[in-house]
């Protein structure tokens, strides 16, 4: 019974050893689909990037005489020396205080809240979760005069303040999405066992939701930071003086009556991405895990 059981798995593995090796040799052949996709995408987004930093390197007259996509014969780090020159860094330094701030208050706000509509039970915080939501599909345009008036009504005009609370007001809704879906992956367990040993809600959102969270933390402060590293809007309305102009704001400066000095342009593009560039690269490794958190379940 033994032999005749070993002689019938011996003749269903030659039967289909023929289909595995098929489906196998299928898998093998080169998806040239794909491999045209990525190089559509990688030309998409690489003349761009070779633009941005080709005339970075390039004088005026050159970029005008020779194209905007000629390399540079001769490297010219005059334009960086002109960005420097021209008040760079203290826009760099204010639109660094933007960032830090609205980060700050927004890590400081959502966490807690997000907190408390994952552990919440009540008909009431699943209703100030749906309304906290809607904020998604209010956009900034829609209220940029009224924040105006308020703004001058409380003296906060032409101020850093000025830019900060209404760039974190906007980023609760979706700050508080990512962190409920953190959140929501920690084991019940645990949450049990920290009631047990009469923990009380804070120090369990201290303890133990903040450390297991710091994916999404670290998600929400690249998202947010982001969003106040790139602002226009808020800037170019609620500010005017050159002591609170941001970097945004400050590539107008290179913007004359009769043309635009466009390598001195890309040289503080290039400038006012290096912060951004080095922030993704700490948080890379938790930006995919926050943003994912939640859609396994």
């Amino acid at each position: 019974m033994s032999s005749s059981a070993t002689a019938a798995a011996r003749r269903r593995t030659r039967t289909a050893s023929p289909a595995r090796l098929e489906r196998h040799g299928r898998r093998d052949r080169p998806n040239w689909a794909g491999a045209l996709a990525a190089a559509i995408w990688l030309v998409v987004v690489g003349v761009p990037l070779y633009y941005l930093l080709a005339n970075s390197f390039s004088s005026r007259s050159s970029y005008l005489s020779s194209g905007p996509l000629a390399p540079p014969a001769h490297p010219d780090f005059g334009s960086y020396a002109n960005v420097l020159d021209s008040g760079f860094l203290g826009y760099l330094a204010n639109t660094a205080a933007v960032t830090v701030g609205t980060v700050a208050i927004v890590l400081a706000l959502a966490a807690p809240a997000a907190y408390a509509m994952v552990r919440g039970r009540s008909r009431g915080m699943r209703i100030a979760f749906t309304v906290m939501l809607m904020g998604l599909a209010v956009p900034a345009q829609a209220t940029i005069i009224p924040l105006y008036f308020l703004m001058t009504r409380v003296h906060m005009y032409d101020s850093l303040l000025a830019i900060i609370l209404p760039t974190a007001a906007f980023s609760p809704p979706m700050s508080v999405l990512v962190l409920s879906s953190t959140m929501r992956d920690i084991p019940e367990s645990l949450y049990e066992a920290m009631s047990l040993d009469g923990a009380t809600p804070r120090r369990v959102l201290r303890t133990l939701v903040l450390p297991l969270t710091r994916p999404g933390l670290l998600t929400v402060g690249i998202y947010t930071a982001l969003g106040a590293w790139n602002g226009f809007l808020f800037p170019l309305v609620l500010t005017q003086s050159d002591s609170t102009r941001v970097l945004t704001l400050g590539l107008w400066n290179f913007q004359g009556n009769h043309g635009t000095d466009v390598p001195s342009t890309m040289a503080a593009v290039v400038l006012s991405m290096l912060p951004l560039l080095v922030l993704y690269l700490l948080g890379r490794r938790h930006l995919l895990a926050g943003l994912t958190a939640g859609f396994g379940r």
